[in-house]
């Protein structure tokens, strides 16, 4: 490590806070404020990604070693590391915020590793900043736990992703109203190092915007075009509109990735968007176990459920429209903006038909006829609590030979058992409308000429068998903070392949226990970390 080479470009080129000092303030024309993370006691490495260590020229036995610890749980700089947190707005669940910023991430600096390759270190929990506000800048260990499993599993689910380097435990204490009701513990404190090209968000744009300082908005758009967008040339209007599109077509595939695994974010809000369409920011999300659009992970939206699981591309096209409004000072028009949001719905629709082609092992969406069929899914899906994620797993053991029309309805609905949390509901008008969709769900598929093992390979490539279901983490949560790090150890090793049938963890693969319907943790969460 004391050989990696730190480029700097964001710190070296943009406007920096002139404040050093690290207190809690309004910050003016500066994208970022420097800042350094606080000392801890006692850095106990619990977890690292291999994959993403060797992104960074790190060996597995560089990441042992006490040099390692003290890096990454911010007790020591390298050389060439310049320390910041970057100032950014936002909208939350709807309403401007205004400055909000970095108040528990640190960035260490951008390392260019061997392959020309620039990658960001953030530490996230390392440490109160300018953008703390009220709070303390540090996290806890069950929420540094999700965020490191989740952003490496998505990343194996081919979903675009931050990354995460390193979880570590601090030796000290946080302070956390987990429920906010009044009842504040302590938890032990974490750190969870992520690594991504830029973690720059719609909201970045949205601040300067909002304050009409438009040479530093001009600025980091122009540094962002630069160093994430270079094939688009210099920046220049043309070139804002170009970048602008690629920003809502990325989004689009984000969505419609989201879509396909079940995932659930929990907190869209204008300052979590990645204007590279990366997930960005895991807090409260979560997993679709049983199928419920309206289905959010997030507490603090339990009555509004603005950002349940089947409006995340709706939203995703309200920021996008936010991100749009941020520009109009550099474009002086809104029309072209307009364009490029009216292409992202066409882009998310198409992507989405085709993507649920490849679920149902389709060889492609033939409007005509799949329209229907997919529409009629969405709503047998909620007929009586299906697993999403072993329902289409399953789906794809369905036998296409059989003569659908003379089978019985227990016949044909039989490799689906396991994906219903109550099978005893599976009778009168309910299993009659699932075996008849399954049946029209045959026949197009013979319609297509595959043959049984053809159509499950190309269903198993798309629907995984193993997600990080909310149960798990927690499970791995509760013995981690009993001093066992062996659950973290497992699910990473298990999530790194989830479309593999990987028999030795077949149990991973099974519904959500009846214990964690409504446990905290296994349901629902709080922002609080």
């Amino acid at each position: 490590m004391d050989h990696w080479h730190f480029d700097n470009r964001f710190t070296r080129l943009l406007p920096a806070d002139p404040e050093d000092e690290n207190y809690r303030r309004q910050v003016f024309q500066a994208c970022y404020s420097r800042v350094k993370p606080i000392r801890v006691s006692s850095p106990a490495l619990v977890a690292y990604a291999p994959e993403v260590a060797e992104l960074l020229n790190l060996t597995e036995s560089d990441c042992r070693t006490e040099a390692f610890k003290e890096v990454f749980s911010g007790n020591r700089l390298l050389h060439g590391m310049d320390p910041h947190a970057t100032c950014y707005g936002g909208h939350q669940f709807g309403s401007w915020a205004g400055q909000l910023g970095d108040g528990r991430a640190i960035n260490l600096g951008e390392l260019i590793n061997d392959a020309g390759e620039s990658w960001m270190l953030q530490l996230k929990g390392a440490g109160p900043t300018p953008y703390s506000r009220n709070a303390d800048g540090l996290a806890v260990l069950r929420s540094s736990v999700r965020e490191f499993l989740c952003s490496e599993a998505m990343f194996h689910l081919g979903v675009p992703t931050t990354r995460a380097l390193s979880l570590l435990l601090t030796g000290d204490q946080v302070m956390r109203d987990m429920f906010y009701d009044g009842r504040p513990a302590l938890e032990p404190g974490a750190i969870v190092c992520r690594v991504a090209p830029s973690f720059t968000r719609f909201g970045s744009l949205q601040l300067f915007s909002a304050r009409k300082d438009v040479d530093t908005l001009q600025a980091l758009l122009d540094h962002t075009i630069s160093h994430d967008f270079p094939h688009l040339g210099e920046p220049d209007r043309d070139c804002y509109l170009q970048w602008f599109e690629e920003v809502c077509q990325s989004t689009a595939r984000l969505m419609v990735h989201w879509m396909r695994v079940g995932f659930v974010h929990g907190v869209m809000n204008t300052d979590n968007m990645s204007v590279l369409g990366l997930t960005i920011d895991y807090g409260p999300y979560g997993w679709l176990e049983g199928f419920d659009p309206d289905w959010t992970p997030n507490t603090t939206d339990r009555e509004m459920r603005r950002y349940s699981f089947g409006r995340q591309p709706a939203i995703a096209g309200w920021n996008l429209a936010r991100l749009g409004d941020a520009m109009i000072p550099l474009l002086g028009d809104a029309q072209p903006l307009q364009l490029a949001l009216d292409r992202y719905k066409v882009s998310y629709q198409s992507g989405w038909q085709h993507m649920m082609a490849s679920k149902l092992g389709l060889k492609s969406f033939v409007e005509q006829t799949d329209m229907a069929l997919l529409e009629e899914l969405q709503s047998i899906l909620r007929l009586t609590e299906t697993d999403m994620t072993i329902f289409y797993r399953k789906l794809a053991k369905l036998d296409i030979s059989i003569d659908s029309d003379r089978a019985q309805n227990a016949e044909i609905i039989q490799p689906l058992l396991d994906a219903y949390y109550m099978p005893e509901e599976l009778e009168g008008e309910t299993l009659q409308q699932i075996s008849n969709w399954l049946r029209r769900y045959i026949k197009r598929l013979q319609l297509d000429g595959c043959s049984n093992e053809e159509r499950k390979a190309l269903m198993n490539r798309s629907n995984p068998k193993y997600v990080l279901r909310n149960y798990l983490a927690q499970v791995a949560i509760d013995k981690a903070e009993g001093g066992d790090y062996s659950e973290i150890h497992q699910l990473y090793a298990l999530l790194k392949h989830p479309y593999d049938e990987q028999p030795e963890f077949e149990a991973y693969a099974a519904k959500r226990p009846d214990w964690a319907r409504a446990r905290a943790g296994c349901s629902m969460l709080s922002c609080s970390s």
